[in-house]
């Protein structure tokens, strides 16, 4: 068998989140999703798998009223601060919102004209709003208490609303009426308690009241008399029609058929009442008949007490095929279905939403292909969750108190079985296939908090418990068929440790079994005997998890000291050390062979090790809180993880995956890029701008730039290129700019480009630019540096024309027609001069040969004036 290859990432695939918190919820008209409230958000909840479509954040007010409208295109919520809003699905925003109320808003209702709004408040009034004005229309008065169920007539034409109240009454009202007096139609007084729930008959001619005094008045709406009232000995929490051309209507018409008493269709009201007992009833109204009632509960009990049973809350007929949504006191979805067999219809549980998990405590999958995932949380059940759809397939119920951890195995004979230890000191066996269970152990003294099946021979388990001891339990002689529980036996009993037993495991040949305790230590004993081999001394904190290698003879141990060790079984020496989380490690399970493991802890972090190299390959934070619960596939390796935020991940091996995306990706690239330089190259400025943004490529765009910067026509392209730009590529380009701007080298093309950027983007989209304020601060400092510098410049230059100016080199119309008209004139005083000396030759020779001489000079300095005066530009020359 050839060696696995490790693992380097791990992807979360599917997650199941708390997505129902209690309270109200609405159905759309097609069943396809449920809006329901979770806290202070309302959660869009897909009806086939539970998963959360979209979350609207409903501004820290507590939900007590929901309502879509008949399109299912608005939702309309109200809270504890009396604010009602409307919400537009598609984009989920608050479109309008109001205040009308004194007291929070217990009930809501939309017109089939979708145009009206009613609302039932705590403060005993009916307000009918119009929903695009957001004003009221309709003001409605005279309940005595709480109105907390309202309802339109189904026929638009019939201008009709009903309420009830916590005064036992249901009052109907005229929308119609003018006069103040005429509104209430009629006072309906027949209950002796709260009225829970109304509704009205498919023909729109009754009116079905139910209430905490355990019956279900039916109204005749022609005279408002009651018709019938029908005692269902049950606390009453919901009552809803059949509507005929369903599954339903089919089968109860063959339950009526088999009735006794039979009476025209035309008389006959069937309806669906459930309450705290937590079970279906269909009955016929004619004869006050319970058609079909379910034999026992789907709801689990935790006891006998009258207080803690956990009852239905509400209930409502989804359209067509899909059946009856039941929703239960602990947040969970009921849907029933009618099963046709060949000798009678049945009434099923056909699919179970959970929409709370608590705090959960251990996992394990289920099966051959380990296509179920057991978890046991904060309850008295185990809840087996279909991996696929994350939806929960059924439950084992029998345990007293909660159970705290659980194992499961496939026997010899293909049975999947689940063995789980509970805080009522019980163990119990389970066959998962059957959904039944098969044995029941007693004998400790505490908490069970560890159980383990054998690993090869799966002929027993062993347990660990708060008591200090380690119990192996015999499976020999349990029918794995068997309907009642057999009670299991003991093998060997040992006193273990000094504190609680938090963890147990048995190697893969059954030889050994490892405990991992509260006291800092764990013991391996050789089974069947318990008889003990060795202690692991070594951690500063209690053990919560112990395993056995699947290849080597060691053991590895997860504690409170951050740490996770690796034990050698025959000396009981420490082999390695791993750190790395930054609390409590809970759990660690080997994988890849034994090569790797996993890791979780209560700082909520998921880990991945390599045991040769100790090193942490990855971390993974998807929790908010500690993470109690990890399983590992035996075949497919996955992850699943659970902890204290009530929230179960699912994680798949993506190395392989990451590897074939990583290569495509590669592949990808090289082809853009050889796209671009082809671009490039056939000057197709436009195009290749845009697959230097796709390819994150500021150098080769800054070239680009430059280059279009010293084209004639480069203010188009540049416009072109940036006109076609999305809103994260325009961040992107900022981020350059940014970059760009520092460079004295590169900041006129920055510069450039900026202001064409701003030219064709406006003021209100660039704000939309994400992170836009950090850039711009980024821009701000360096933009005003290079302008500053270029006005030092210019007032240098001027220095320059001043200089050139005095140096006669600069404005020649002007200097050089002055000295031109003053060389003149000293020309002729020149000649005038030597005229004159010509004439005075009868003087002494010295003298005159020396005004010769100045004459000379003079005439050469006029001769060289002239010379500049003529030809000024060869001034440098000279």
């Amino acid at each position: 068998m050839a060696p696995q290859s490790l693992k380097k990432n791990y992807r979360c695939s599917r997650s199941l989140k708390q997505f129902y918190g209690g309270g109200p919820f609405i159905v759309s008209s097609d069943g396809s999703f449920i809006a329901c409230a979770c806290g202070d958000a309302i959660n869009i909840v897909d009806s086939s798998d539970s998963s959360v479509k979209s979350t609207i954040d409903g501004e820290s007010d507590t939900l007590t009223a929901l309502a879509l409208s008949p399109d299912n295109k608005l939702l309309f919520s109200a809270g504890h601060s009396r604010q009602i809003r409307v919400w537009d699905l598609e984009t989920l925003k608050c479109i309008r919102s109001w205040k009308g109320h004194e007291g929070p808003v217990m009930g809501m209702a939309c017109h089939a004209s979708g145009g009206l709004l009613a609302t039932a408040g705590a403060d005993r009034k009916v307000l009918v709003w119009d929903v695009d004005g957001g004003f009221c229309t309709h003001y409605f008065k005279g309940h005595k208490g709480v109105v907390s169920s309202i309802l339109f007539h189904p026929d638009a034409n019939k201008n009709i609303l009903f309420s009830g109240s916590d005064d036992a009454t249901v009052r109907a009202w005229d929308l119609m009426a003018k006069n103040t007096e005429k509104k209430c139609l009629a006072i309906l007084e027949k209950h002796f308690s709260a009225v829970t729930s109304i509704a009205i008959s498919e023909d729109g001619l009754t009116l079905l009241s139910a209430g905490r005094d355990k019956v279900v008045n039916l109204w005749d709406l022609h005279d408002y008399s009651c018709k019938t009232t029908v005692a269902t000995y049950e606390v009453l929490e919901a009552v809803t029609t059949v509507s005929s051309g369903t599954p339903f209507a089919s089968f109860v018409a063959s339950l009526d058929q088999k009735s006794k008493k039979k009476k025209t269709a035309s008389q006959e009201t069937h309806f669906i009442t459930v309450g705290e007992r937590g079970v279906v009833r269909i009955w016929k109204s004619e004869g006050s008949v319970c058609l079909y009632e379910q034999k026992s509960s789907d709801i689990t009990v935790s006891s006998d007490d009258e207080e803690s049973k956990r009852g239905f809350t509400a209930a409502a007929m989804l359209p067509s095929h899909l059946g009856l949504l039941c929703v239960t006191a602990d947040q969970q979805f009921f849907i029933y279905s009618v099963v046709e067999n060949l000798e009678e219809s049945e009434l099923v549980l056909s699919k179970r939403l959970v929409g709370y998990n608590e705090e959960i405590a251990d996992m394990k999958f289920l099966g051959d292909e380990e296509e179920f995932l057991a978890v046991a949380t904060n309850l008295e059940e185990v809840r087996v969750y279909d991996v696929a759809t994350m939806s929960c397939s059924y439950v084992l119920a029998g345990h007293k108190e909660v159970v705290l951890s659980l194992d499961t195995c496939v026997s010899s004979s293909g049975n999947t079985l689940v063995v789980t230890g509970s805080k009522d000191k019980t163990v119990r066996l389970w066959n998962a296939t059957s959904k039944s269970c098969i044995g029941a152990g007693t004998g400790h003294n505490g908490d069970i908090l560890a159980v383990a099946f054998a690993k090869k021979s799966f002929s027993f388990f062993v347990s660990g418990s708060g008591d200090r001891t380690l119990k192996v339990w015999s499976l020999d002689g349990i029918s794995e068929d068997s309907e009642e529980p057999t009670n299991l036996k003991t093998r060997s009993v040992v006193a273990a440790h000094d504190k609680d037993i938090n963890s147990v495991a048995v190697a893969r040949n059954d030889s050994l079994v490892c405990t991992g305790s509260e006291d800092r230590t764990a013991s391996i004993w050789r089974l069947p005997d318990l008889v003990h081999v060795v202690t692991l001394k070594g951690h500063k904190r209690r053990i919560f998890s112990v395993e056995f290698s699947p290849v080597d003879q060691c053991v590895m141990t997860a504690s409170g000291d951050k740490t996770v060790k690796i034990w050698a079984i025959s000396d009981g020496s420490c082999l390695k050390t791993f750190e790395g989380h930054t609390s409590s490690v809970l759990r660690a399970s080997f994988i890849t062979d034994g090569t790797q493991f996993v890791s979780c802890g209560a700082d909520g972090l998921l880990k991945l090790w390599n045991v040769n190299t100790s090193e942490c390959i990855a971390t993974y934070d998807q929790h908010e809180d500690k993470v109690w619960a990890l399983a590992v596939g035996k075949k497919t390796e996955m992850v699943a993880t659970g902890g204290g935020d009530a929230v179960i991940n699912l994680w798949h091996d993506s190395t392989a995956t990451d590897k074939e995306d990583e290569f495509r990706k590669e592949e990808e690239t090289i082809l853009r890029g050889q796209e671009l330089e082809n671009a490039v190259l056939d000057a197709e400025y436009t195009k290749a701008i845009r697959l230097a943004f796709e390819l994150r490529r500021p150098h080769k765009l800054y070239e680009l730039f430059a280059g279009l910067c010293k084209k004639r026509e480069s203010n188009e392209q540049i416009v072109k290129a940036l006109q076609g730009l999305e809103k994260e590529e325009f961040r992107l380009l900022f981020e350059y700019l940014r970059e760009w701007n520092t460079k004295p080298n590169r900041c006129h093309i920055a510069q450039y480009v900026l202001y064409q950027t701003f030219n064709i983007l406006p003021p209100t989209e660039v704000v939309q630019v994400k992170g836009i304020g950090e850039l711009l601060e980024g821009l701000i400092p360096y933009s005003q540096r290079h302008f500053n510098r270029m006005d030092r410049f210019v007032r240098s230059s001027f220095l320059l024309d001043y200089t050139l100016g005095e140096m006669s080199v600069i404005d020649p119309e002007t200097e050089t027609e002055y000295p031109k008209d003053k060389k003149k004139i000293e020309e002729e005083e020149a000649i005038a001069s030597v005229s004159a000396m010509e004439q005075d030759t009868e003087k002494v020779d010295q003298k005159t040969s020396s005004r010769k001489r100045k004459s000379q000079k003079s005439k050469d300095r006029s001769n060289k004036k002239r010379l500049v005066a003529v030809a000024p530009g060869n001034v440098i020359a000279v």
